[in-house]
């Protein structure tokens, strides 16, 4: 178990180095920015089997962890994206997460305009086999919007906007819209509303690029609560983020360890619960946050205090959680990816999000399910913890 002191200190030698390169271009995707970089050699050969369960007896173990993975990709048609289009019916890939722009070469990424996007994501679904594909996108509104005006797209105001006019039926006007949009894509799940607090104003990832509603709970309950209806009117799935709250932090998880210690506090917990009460959290996305107050050892996606404790536990609630990237340095400078995705699905995480953006690693689904294949088999890692997930993550999909 890595300690506070040791994690911290894993993390810091690296984070001065990226944090003037990364910063800028960090708001522009779920990874941060960073040089390339040589991706890890993916696994040569197949780990040996784990006994599959017969084909009339449901999915295989290994088609239920496939669907724990939601993986980011390169292409913008299908012959472009052939490599994701045959991981997602040979792996039982669970989703995809789409870009408008690809961080690494600085070029476009999934994203050209309407008509484009809607054939790409026909493709993508149409290769799924065991399940309905999850296509999730970060469509937030105002700087985090992956399609926009560049592309073809209507415009759409940010969440610091709505919170100062303060109106509702704005707000669920602006959302439907938006809906509308992600609708005509085929886009199943919106990675939206963000629903930390604006406790910071120079937060530099969430308020300072106007990313929450505001600092009030009851102002950023409804405005939220607005937003994710407008989306459930349209069939419309949306993820609350960044849980447990990274509006109180003064760096970005992004560039490295963030330690919201003593900056935290539990009223940012308020939006996740309320809505969590009304029904309205379809999922939950984890922040990379570290709070020793919270579990002295794990930022929150790979806790099981907060993700299980504190989420399912004292909040209540029992849907799908996601994690934040997986390659973000604020865990990946401090762990390994092998004991990340450990730590993660111990916490509760139940869909595991690699954007491929710090890093391009075509073969990243299958060495995840093969790690988590040999978690299972040495006995870390339960059938059971896996079944949990496959059964939250098909709630989600409505399958």
């Amino acid at each position: 178990m890595l300690s506070r002191r040791g994690f911290l200190a894993g993390a810091i030698a690296g984070l001065v180095a990226m944090a003037i390169a990364a910063c800028s271009a960090a708001i522009r995707s779920v990874g941060p920015s960073a040089n390339p970089s040589v991706p890890p050699t993916p696994s040569q050969a197949p780990s040996p089997a784990i006994t599959p369960a017969p084909s009339d007896l449901g999915p295989t173990l290994r088609e239920r962890i496939g669907a724990m993975l939601v993986v980011g990709f390169r292409g913008r048609t299908p012959a472009e994206a052939d490599v994701t289009l045959r991981q997602i019916a040979s792996l039982s890939l669970g989703g995809v997460v789409l870009f408008d722009r690809d961080q690494l070469t600085g070029g476009p990424r999934n994203v050209e305009s309407p008509d484009q996007l809607a054939a790409l994501v026909r493709s993508l679904k149409d290769a799924s086999t065991v399940a309905p594909l999850t296509v999730a996108i970060d469509q937030e509104g105002g700087m985090v919007a992956r399609l926009d005006e560049t592309y073809g797209f209507p415009p759409s105001r940010s969440a610091a906007e709505l919170g100062r006019l303060n109106d509702p039926a704005v707000t669920e006007a602006d959302a439907r819209a938006m809906a509308e949009v992600l609708v005509a894509a085929g886009i199943t799940l919106n990675l939206a509303p963000v629903v930390d607090l604006a406790v910071n104003p120079t937060n530099p990832i969430i308020a300072a690029v106007d990313r929450s509603y505001g600092a009030d709970p009851a102002l950023v309950i409804a405005q939220a609560a607005a937003f994710v209806e407008a989306h459930h009117a349209l069939g419309v799935a949306c993820t609350l983020k960044h849980f447990p709250g990274h509006g109180s932090s003064t760096a970005d998880t992004h560039l490295g360890v963030v330690d919201v210690t003593d900056t935290w506090a539990d009223v940012e917990l308020e939006p996740f619960s309320a809505l969590v009460e009304r029904g309205l959290a379809d999922a939950v996305l984890t922040a990379h946050v570290f709070n020793a107050h919270l579990d002295p050892d794990h930022p929150a996606t790979l806790s099981k205090p907060i993700v299980t404790g504190i989420l399912r536990e004292r909040i209540g609630f029992d849907g799908a959680v996601l994690s934040d990237d997986m390659q973000m340095r604020a865990i990946s400078d401090a762990y390994g990816y092998d004991e990340a995705v450990a730590l993660a699905i111990e916490a509760g995480i139940d869909l595991l999000v690699v954007a491929n953006q710090i890093i391009y690693e075509p073969d990243v689904a299958l060495r995840t399910i093969e790690i988590i294949e040999r978690l299972v088999r040495d006995g870390r890692i339960t059938e059971a913890r896996i079944e949990e997930s496959w059964r939250r993550i098909s709630a989600l999909k409505g399958a």
